[in-house]
């Protein structure tokens, strides 16, 4: 409590008292409650919540008993020199008392977990600076000193709320409460608190008297943006980010890179607050803000296949180059393209047998490379293929499908065979060939897609997804999607049966987010099928 004022030109300090809940011993589940005005004793509950309870209803008693704040008094916090927002201007130099401002107010202060709670009668300003501050009521605006002077000790002293010109103070609308809810802390929230009553008649109704209106206050981080906050753009990029927090929140899908570019403005404006408050919360608070954005910005690298400065891949793709993914959909673009017989079989088989010739026009095939393949009936696929005169091999077809490894067969596919006046259709060197061999094979044997037993024309599709979405995984450029049309054209099927193609897919968590519309087919990749992706660029 104060101490009353001697003189006129002298000021009291303002009151302070504080409601603590503290375990009696080691091991034991009671708690004691000790408030410290002089005149209460302290009480021993069986359980915290029970503490909690019986000290939020003493500090309860207390606001509801107690004096109003009074406008003559000295502020609390800063007769103490609060360092938590007077910042001094050397170190060996005192806080400068300007900080201190606005009208006198009752406010109460609490830690977050519940352990104390004190109350202040302090300033507004210095209110304010207190993250976990809650006003429960406010003195006279009219008695109040000037914003900005400081509570000078030689001004000469207001009438104390009682005397004989003392006015019924003014209380906040918002009555105390700490900064976890009652469903967090299990305990009930103070409610408002009444100032003493006045016997004296009312010299207007209450509809008559002149409110104050203050602006809507911002809220970001579970932090209330002071009304009061100087410089007026800080406070509005501060009310602004919080909006743009909760909007993003809302969102159905994940931007990462926008998330990246929140938590970077966060950590600048978070650090400009903690100058104006001299704040240490509010620093840690940025350099969490700087994590969380460099963070966010890695995942996204991660996602698009990109790599931060100075570091290898982000995605370890099979295929590490554009112009390896360019010759990856050249290749699937001619044999769309030249395949020799309908079907999407004989379109696959098509495929490997390019990739296994692709640079000379000869190579070696064994008969797993063909029973691997998901084909109804491989060996009169072959013979179809040989009878068109597409391929070319050395000896019959059962020899094919039985040789092994170590005793592989001769194979020539005329048409890539590159003579004087023909090089041949594509243009990669001779150690690329096996890695787009080597790729295909990954995507078109991939786990999932045989355990699910898909078709040719799933893994069909399956090629052409990786060679046609971005970096992210999303389909199309720019994630806009792919044409039904081409994907019907390259899997050999009716357009009509690409939606189930698309659902065994998804099924194999090879797509998610997979939407096929009257022309279009949009979605992106999981990320667990992205290394075998060729992204657009």
């Amino acid at each position: 409590m104060g101490v009353e004022a001697h003189a006129t030109n002298e000021r009291v300090t303002g009151r302070r008292w504080t409601v603590r809940l503290d375990p009696v011993g080691r091991g034991r589940a009671d708690v004691r409650v000790s408030c410290s005005r002089p005149a209460c004793a302290a009480q021993v509950l069986p359980s915290a919540a029970a503490g909690r309870t019986a000290a939020i209803a003493h500090l309860k008693a207390h606001l509801r008993a107690g004096p109003a704040p009074r406008p003559s008094v000295h502020c609390a916090c800063r007769a103490e020199e609060c360092h938590t927002h007077i910042r001094p201007a050397g170190p060996r130099e005192r806080p400068v008392p300007w900080r201190c401002g606005g009208a006198v107010v009752l406010a109460v202060i609490t830690d977050r977990e519940g352990r104390w709670w004190q109350v202040l009668e302090c300033c507004s300003r210095c209110a304010a600076a207190h993250p976990t501050a809650k006003v429960v009521a406010t003195a006279p605006a009219a008695e109040a000193p000037a914003r900005g002077d400081g509570f000078r000790a030689d001004a000469p002293a207001p009438a104390i709320p009682g005397g004989p010109a003392a006015t019924t103070p003014t209380f906040s609308a918002v009555g105390p409460h700490f900064s976890h809810s009652a469903a967090a802390t299990g305990t009930a929230v103070p409610q408002q608190a009444s100032g003493p009553r006045s016997s004296a008649p009312r010299s207007a109704p209450r509809s008559a008297r002149p409110t104050r209106k203050r602006p809507p206050r911002g809220r970001i981080a579970q932090r209330l943006v002071p009304h009061d906050l100087r410089p007026v753009a800080l406070r509005d990029e501060l009310t602004e980010l919080g909006e743009l927090f909760r909007a993003y929140q809302a969102r159905t899908e994940p931007d990462l890179a926008m998330l990246a570019d929140l938590h970077t403005r966060k950590a600048e404006a978070f650090n400009a607050w903690a100058e104006v408050t001299a704040d240490t919360g509010l620093r840690l608070d940025a350099q969490r803000a700087e994590q969380a954005a460099a963070t966010a910005r890695l995942q996204h690298l991660h996602r698009i296949g990109q790599a931060p400065d100075g570091e290898g891949p982000a995605v370890a793709r099979l295929l590490t180059a554009p112009a390896q993914w360019n010759h990856a959909r050249a290749v699937l673009a001619h044999v769309a393209e030249n395949a020799p017989l309908p079907g999407a079989e004989a379109r696959l088989l098509v495929l490997m047998v390019t990739l296994r010739t692709a640079q000379s026009g000869v190579g070696n095939l064994v008969g797993q490379d063909i029973k691997g393949l998901p084909l109804q009936d491989p060996e009169h696929l072959v013979e179809q293929l040989v009878e068109s005169g597409w391929l070319g091999i050395s000896g019959t077809v059962e020899e094919l499908i039985a040789s092994r490894p170590e005793s592989p067969t001769r194979i020539s596919v005329p048409s890539l065979t590159p003579d004087e006046d023909d090089p041949g259709p594509f243009t990669f060197g001779r150690k690329l060939r096996p890695k787009l061999s080597g790729w295909a094979q990954r995507v078109v044997g991939e786990k999932k897609l045989r355990k699910g037993k898909t078709g040719a024309d799933v893994r069909l599709l399956a090629l052409a997804l990786a060679t046609g979405a971005d970096g992210e995984g999303l389909l199309g450029p720019g994630g806009e999607g792919i044409g039904l049309d081409g994907l019907s054209s390259w899997c050999s099927v009716d357009a009509g049966d690409l939606p189930d193609l698309v659902d065994r897919l998804t099924a194999a968590d090879w797509l998610a987010e997979a939407d096929v519309t009257g022309t279009l087919l949009t979605g992106r990749l999981t990320e667990r099928v992205l290394p075998l992706g060729c992204p657009l660029t």
